[in-house]
């Protein structure tokens, strides 16, 4: 074809696309209103832009006591808690994974009720979140709960940060009268101070310390921190309230904001005996287990039942069979080394007992009061009667096996699920990782259809256990418990065995008194399992001869900073002995 030709077709094509309603031209100088609908189809792209809602369908809970009421009385203050808002405010970058935060006001505030602060929430997450408002019940016409601020100080304004913005954020601080504390921020879009009848003030004596926890946001040191009472466990009175504080640079020293503090009962509104067993039947998760996972759990009679045997020190050849429930078992609150549990004897039966028995697998769950009452934690415990060998990562080498290093006899596992006292939710919920773990909202949880529940279709939580360690997780994936590529491998893949949780024994609520009998073995204070008696340098010293001389050292490195358990050193303790039991997780 010549040059004409050439031309021709591609004048055609032109006037075609044009036709269309296609633009040809390079977009070198867009619009203000290019720019515009450009920034808000951004803004449409993030998480944070929708709402999340539980994948439950929505039931009411058994009647009883003031659980999921909606209000709780905290002396002469009653709260509420609200999770309607309306937006005043969005970065787009900074924060986690970098996609920005946004502010809120909280809206539908009950009649009579007053905000004690704003929110914030990251924008690489779906909005889900709370704050607490507040009514004075007080009689006193002088001394009441709440009072207006007298003024406000300037924290910061958000000119100069480096991040996009809608617009100037101007975030204050409420300076309280004598005798009274600030327990948020107020935020506005104009260097005008906000009106002294937008926020309340608590006074004093009920209030709490508080604490900087997990960051939200920050842009050139400007940056905005979640707090939560100091002093948290099942008698602690710190109240959270949702609200944020901002600092200029990094957390340190007490928030400028406090928590409240419930004057009253803490388990006022507490979920009585068939609430809990309503919550458990729509919050439990389902346990997926590694597909290569050897070492499976089972129930505490089935492990007793099949050969477990009580030892006591210096009778080391005559232990003892334990009996169903652990009825057997030493009951003094000691942890002297006295006694311990163990396998069978016999290779056989060993083995067999190794391997768990899924069919039996039962939670056990711990009920407790949280963050003054306005949370209970139902602590979900799984039992194992063995734990497999560790498995390690060192740079290209993916897959190193860790000989007996990890293992032990029983291992003890768990996840918390906090649920709100006020509207009966599921808000978060905890994944322990060996000596640590991490809470996750439940807007980020995976969730699987619930077939048991044919009244009520549903979808509930999804935990991943890792392969051989039992750890437990939101996702499945690789997590490498170290660092620059070297490591303890967290491995858990979905499929293989499933575990339903829902399966529970209620084996602890004290704010239910004698309607709970803990079982027996629950008050053994001494190991799950003896010491292993291994040469951890010899079994260290076979492996390094596999890695080449540079990884030698970054191997030795990253084996001192393993938890203890993770090395597979003894049994562990039961659950009355973890600092969750009457504290927080984290």
């Amino acid at each position: 074809m010549g040059n004409v030709g050439i031309f021709w077709v591609c004048f055609v094509l032109l006037m075609a696309i044009q036709a269309m309603g296609v633009s040809t031209a390079a977009p070198v100088n867009q619009t203000s209103d290019h720019k515009k609908i450009f920034k808000e189809k951004r803004s449409r792209l993030r998480p944070i832009d929708n709402i999340f809602k539980l994948p439950i369908t929505s039931r009411p809970w058994p009647e009883g006591n003031g659980f999921a009421s909606g209000v709780l009385d905290l002396g002469e203050l009653q709260v509420s808690q609200v999770s309607t808002f309306s937006k005043v405010w969005g970065s787009h970058k900074e924060g986690p994974d970098n996609q920005g935060a946004s502010v809120y006001e909280p809206t539908g505030i009950p009649q009579g009720f007053s905000m004690l602060g704003s929110y914030v929430q990251p924008n690489n997450k779906p909005l889900f979140g709370y704050v607490l408002v507040a009514k004075d019940v007080s009689s006193s016409t002088t001394n009441g709960t709440l009072k207006s601020p007298i003024d406000y100080t300037l924290v910061f304004n958000t000119s100069t940060i480096s991040a996009s913005q809608d617009f100037t954020l101007f975030v204050w601080l409420p300076v309280a009268p004598d005798g009274y504390k600030a327990l948020g921020h107020v935020v506005t879009t104009t260097v005008d101070k906000p009106s002294l009848d937008k926020i309340k003030c608590v006074r004093s004596d009920l209030t709490d310390q508080c604490e900087t926890t997990s960051w939200i946001w920050g842009s050139n040191d400007l940056n905005f921190y979640d707090v939560r009472p100091s002093n948290r466990g099942v008698q602690a009175p710190g109240v959270r309230v949702g609200t944020f504080v901002a600092r200029i640079g990094v957390a340190s020293g007490p928030p400028s904001i406090s928590c409240l503090k419930n004057l009253n009962s803490i388990t006022q509104i507490m979920p009585n005996l068939k609430q809990i067993e309503a919550i458990l039947q729509v919050y439990s998760p389902f346990l997926s287990l590694h597909p290569e996972e050897k070492y499976l759990p089972s129930s505490i009679n089935w492990f007793f039942s099949n050969g477990a045997l009580l030892y006591k020190k210096g009778q080391e050849s005559n232990p003892v069979p334990i009996t169903q429930n652990g009825t057997n078992l030493p009951q003094d609150p000691n942890t002297d080394g006295e006694y311990w549990i163990d396998l069978p004897p016999d290779d056989a039966n060993k083995d067999k007992v190794k391997i768990g028995n899924i069919q039996s697998g039962e939670s056990y769950v711990h009920v407790k009061p949280m963050l003054g009452g306005t949370f209970t934690d139902f602590v979900m415990w799984v039992f194992y009667p063995f734990n497999g060998p560790g498995r390690a990562k060192v740079k290209f080498l993916k897959d190193i096996k860790l000989g007996k290093i990890g293992q032990h006899v029983c291992d003890w596992e768990h996840v918390t699920l906090r649920v709100s006292n006020l509207d009966g939710q599921l808000w978060h919920v905890y994944f322990s990782q060996h000596n640590r773990g991490s809470w996750v909202d439940s807007s980020q949880l995976e969730y699987r259809n619930d077939s048991s529940s044919s009244d009520f279709p549903t979808k509930r939580p999804i935990v991943y256990a890792t392969l051989n360690g039992h750890a437990s997780y939101p996702h499945a994936g690789l997590v490498l418990i170290g660092k620059n590529g070297v490591g303890a491998k967290d491995d858990t893949v979905a499929g293989g065995n499933v575990m339903d949780m829902g399966k529970f024994v209620l084996v602890s609520a004290d704010h239910l008194g004698k309607s709970v009998i803990e079982p027996p073995w629950l008050n053994f204070y001494r190991e799950w399992g003896p010491r292993i008696n291994f040469s951890l340098d010899k079994e260290l010293k076979s492996i390094k001869k596999l890695l080449p001389g540079i990884l030698k050292r970054l191997f030795n490195d990253f084996i001192k900073d393993l938890p203890r358990e993770m090395l597979g050193e003894q049994g562990p303790t039961g659950p009355k002995l973890k600092n969750n039991w009457i504290g927080d997780e984290a």
